[in-house]
């Protein structure tokens, strides 16, 4: 089977997407796109953006005590990873100024202060975000040994299938991205 990870793959895997192979069983990642935060020799974070909770928003901001209004309280509170499912992040486009922001390109952060959730409640936050519980960690090196075991595909990220493709949707629009289709690919691994 081929890995898709090839030599000319930065050695980073920041603003990449990590898609779920179909033999990943693991109940938190089967059929997961994974947008990768960071990624250096101290390991990895990334935000699940596929799996929506059984939470809305406006449940969010009922739990914090933050006035709203009601645009917002119907957008999907996504399980961002098995990491910290306690705290919030919200994957958003590059607007504002927040006090917890990670610019993980020119246009993509990760923020991860009450700030930016408050700005959302009123809707005067970022309006291309995603709001996510718990992100995805990797210690160093274990990230590389799961792309070795043909655990997931990797796909340079792209900003639409973030923030405007339906969640349901995310899973195959960015194994299309590789022109593939991931239903029928076998969930056995091989090797020869």
């Amino acid at each position: 089977m081929t890995r898709y990870l090839s030599q000319d793959t930065p050695e980073s895997l920041r603003d990449h997407f990590l898609v779920a192979m179909p033999g990943l069983n693991d109940p938190i990642f089967s059929r997961s796109v994974t947008y990768v935060c960071d990624h250096s020799e101290q390991g990895a974070m990334g935000i699940v953006i596929n799996q929506p909770l059984d939470l809305k928003l406006g449940d969010i901001f009922e739990q914090l005590a933050i006035e709203h209004t009601p645009q917002p309280v119907n957008r999907p509170v996504l399980a961002g990873g098995p990491v910290n499912m306690q705290r919030g992040f919200v994957l958003h486009r590059d607007t504002g100024n927040w006090e917890s922001t990670l610019h993980i390109t020119a246009e993509i952060c990760l923020t991860a202060s009450r700030d930016i959730v408050s700005a959302m409640a009123m809707d005067e936050g970022p309006k291309s975000a995603i709001f996510a519980l718990g992100y995805a960690g990797w210690s160093p090196g274990q990230l590389e040994g799961e792309l070795a075991n043909n655990s997931w595909l990797v796909v340079p990220a792209e900003t639409g299938i973030i923030f405007d493709t339906p969640v349901e949707e995310r899973w195959n629009a960015t194994a299309k991205l590789l022109g593939i289709d991931l239903n029928l690919i076998s969930s056995e691994a091989g090797h020869a």
